[in-house]
């Protein structure tokens, strides 16, 4: 299928074949009819991508942040793959369509196959052929409705919702200042409320448009017309509610908005305009500054857009579904008119030819629309107990496979395409000789698609299970979100592939019984997992140089995790587990690896709503391993500090940049502050080398088992509040 994508680095703009995205369960597979091209926003976007890597920085100085965060916790190398890695992708373009339901995924009984649903979302409605949309992101459109006009939901929302959050009342007098798309929405909405409205932009043009659409007077922002207008209207007093609908860096919305408002009237936030408010002006009338955030209630909540979960009505009246469907529903009854918006209708296939006119100026446009082929202007229808570490069985001997032709290569195929997958893992991959990268599986079509062009993939796809059916695929890396690595292993397993899965390697001891069962059922256990701490060439070198020991050893492990973004996905337990089930077995694994033995038991105590964790692990000879994985730390503290003790010697390791060996002679690497080598190149060559060969994995299949067990425990013990004996089946 085609989708309109952009190169934030280069700005290049292009109509890109890409896989059709799968029909997950909880959504709906829409084919296109029409997309409308949000003309303030997207523009707004395609001028940012022209921009220098210094104008790009100057227009979000958050993200600037962001980067300065990360070279202090990552260093500048792996910092710059990343950055880099985000710039040169290409990313999607669209939030707002009407489609037919082309297919219906599980979990979905309120539309059917051959409905005409408008959508909505910056993730889910883009300008593509076919989009996979969420529940919580589509509407029925209302018989009679035609398309072109149902595509206009998704800024019709956001036009809706900063309407409610002005909260008219019927006679109020309202001031919209910016009348493009949203503004001219807003407008209508206002009028069709019961409010009379004066409008204000520099353009005449969309004034007339205004007039035409309801408003009472627009005019200038300059003009002494408009105060006149609402002098007029409210006797003086200045209008109830400001509307700002305005972009741009100038700060005369918000100066405007001080002047014509009344005394404690309400100015709402909708565009994205600079807004240094004058205090004086403010204070003195006391105004309530709001903010609208896009399509109302729901957005941004990932349980909400992702999983499906609706807010009652009865304590949230009006969420982004709600607002999507009433808006329609003012389309379908004539409340709204949006026809008089719509300046061009541009043929799909010429997408990147209209955004240039747009950016230009060639095209002056309130609205375009793409429309999709196939697709005509009609309407449409429409106390803890012992936890057992699972004992493994295999069936047919496992632990090795017959080797590979000498001079064949290692044929790898990725499930899951994300951040760590393009900036941890492909990268050293694409360098490798005798690796040749085959295909790579998304849910989303563009990932797919980048990681293709970026790392030279031979093909990119969302079909998963034809992957898996390819004889000639050696190995398979699952790198997708935590809650389905135990699934998509299960799955490769059964297949015969070699398995590389990045941790966890479970989130429940159901799903790690799930993983062992298809091992034993297969006969393979060619599986890895991606704990690449004790590949780290420091660490390596250090436990070298502290060398064997005779007596017990402690050791303490202290992790400043640091607070995570809201809005991260590593925040939705209820789906992906607790954080440190997520990320904890890393840590584990380093403790037991260099104290070469497995856990028998686990301690846990938990602070600040279990985000800052105690654990503590038994080991067999008597020694114990302390791992305090905290988020509360400062940001400028080293990520990860390790020290281990015993038999009158000591190991420290500070944040994989220097490390240090005490005993009759101390050893102390040389510090390289630039660079954190945590060990994945060389845990991935050892796992293309045991492909290669047939030989045994890199690490035992019962230290991967242990690890993922004694990190569930900890869970348990959480719980329990005693610690946890890791007991082996038999």
């Amino acid at each position: 299928m085609k989708q309109v994508v952009q190169n934030y680095k280069s700005g290049e703009l292009a109509v890109l074949d890409v896989p059709v995205p799968g029909c997950k369960p909880g959504g709906v597979l829409v084919r296109s009819a029409y997309s409308l091209i949000s003309t303030g926003t997207e523009l707004m976007k395609v001028s940012e991508a022209g921009m220098s890597m210094l104008g790009k920085a100057r227009s979000r100085p958050d993200q600037v942040a962001k980067v300065m965060q990360s070279v202090a916790t990552n260093g500048v190398p792996a910092t710059y793959r990343k950055v880099m890695g985000k710039l040169d992708s290409y990313t999607p373009l669209g939030y707002s369509l009407c489609g037919v339901v082309e297919q219906v995924g599980a979990g979905i009984d309120d539309v059917a196959v051959g409905d005409l649903v408008a959508c909505a979302g910056n993730e889910h409605a883009l300008h593509a052929e076919l989009n996979w949309v969420p529940k919580n992101l589509y509407a029925r459109v209302p018989d009679g409705l035609a398309p072109r006009h149902a595509a206009f939901g998704t800024v019709g929302s956001i036009a809706l919702q900063g309407v409610r959050r002005g909260e008219p009342q019927l006679g109020d007098v309202a001031l919209v200042i910016g009348l493009g798309l949203i503004g001219q929405l807003v407008v209508q909405l206002l009028a069709a409320s019961g409010v009379r409205v004066v409008g204000v932009d520099p353009d005449p043009v969309r004034c007339e448009l205004a007039e035409r659409l309801g408003a009472a007077a627009c005019g200038d922002p300059a003009s002494a017309a408009v105060e006149a207008s609402v002098a007029e209207l409210t006797g003086g007093h200045g209008v109830d509610q400001v509307y700002l609908a305005a972009g741009g860096g100038s700060n005369q919305p918000v100066e405007l908005a001080a002047r014509l408002c009344r005394d404690r009237g309400r100015v709402v936030d909708i565009g994205k305009c600079r807004l240094d408010l004058p205090w004086n002006a403010y204070y003195e009338k006391e105004l309530d500054v709001r903010f609208s955030r896009s399509y109302g209630p729901g957005r941004y909540d990932p349980e909400y857009e992702l999983e499906g979960r609706d807010y009652p009505i009865g304590y949230v009246r009006w969420t982004e579904r709600r607002n999507l469907a009433c808006f329609l529903d003012l389309l379908a009854r004539g409340s709204v008119d949006v026809e008089p918006l719509v300046s061009h209708t541009a043929e799909f296939d010429d997408a990147v030819e209209t955004y240039r006119r747009l950016k230009d100026g060639d095209l002056k446009a309130v609205a375009v629309l793409f429309r999709y082929p196939g697709h005509p202007d009609q309407a449409v229808e429409a106390g803890a107990p012992a936890v057992a570490v699972p004992a493994v069985k295999r069936h047919g001997g496992g632990t090795s496979t017959p080797a590979r032709a000498a001079k064949a290569p290692v044929r790898l195929a990725f499930v899951g395409a994300g951040n760590y997958a393009t900036s941890m893992l492909l990268p050293h991959l694409a360098q490798r000789d005798g690796v040749e990268l085959s295909t790579v599986v998304t849910t989303t079509a563009l990932s797919a698609a980048n990681a293709k062009r970026k790392f030279g993939f031979a093909e990119a796809t969302t079909d998963l299970d034809a992957v898996l059916g390819d004889k000639s695929v050696d190995a398979v890396f699952v790198v997708t979100r935590h809650s389905s690595h135990a699934e998509l292993t299960r799955k490769a397993l059964l297949a015969g592939k070699t398995v590389f899965v990045e941790k966890p390697l479970a989130l429940t001891e159901d799903e790690l019984a799930g993983v062992l069962a298809a091992v034993e059922e297969s006969g393979n256990d060619r599986l890895q997992v991606g704990f690449n701490r004790r590949f780290a060439p420091l660490l390596r070198e250090a436990r070298k140089r502290f060398g064997a020991r005779t007596g017990p050893a402690h050791l303490r492990y202290l992790v400043n995790a640091g607070r995570l973004q809201h809005g991260s996905w590593y925040l939705q337990q209820g789906t992906e587990g607790s954080r440190f089930a997520g990320e904890g077995g890393h840590f584990i694994d380093t403790a037991s690896w260099l104290l070469a033995a497995d856990p028998v038991s686990v301690y846990a105590v938990a602070t600040s709503g279990n985000e800052d964790l105690q654990v503590v692990l038994r080991y067999p000879d008597g020694s114990t391993a302390t791992i305090s994985y905290v988020t509360t730390g400062p940001a400028g503290f080293p990520k990860e500090t390790l020290d281990l003790v015993a038999d009158g010697r000591a190991l420290r390791l500070d944040d994989f940049v220097r490390a240090s060996v005490y005993g009759r002679k101390r050893w102390v690497s040389s510090r390289l502050p630039k660079a954190r080598d945590k060990g994945q190149n060389a845990e991935l060559a050892a796992f293309i080398k045991a492909v290669r060969t047939g030989g045994p994995m890199p690490v035992p299949l019962e230290s991967l088992v242990a690890t993922t067990a004694a990190t569930l425990a900890v869970q348990a013990g959480l719980a329990g509040g005693a610690p946890v004996t890791l007991a082996r089946a038999r």
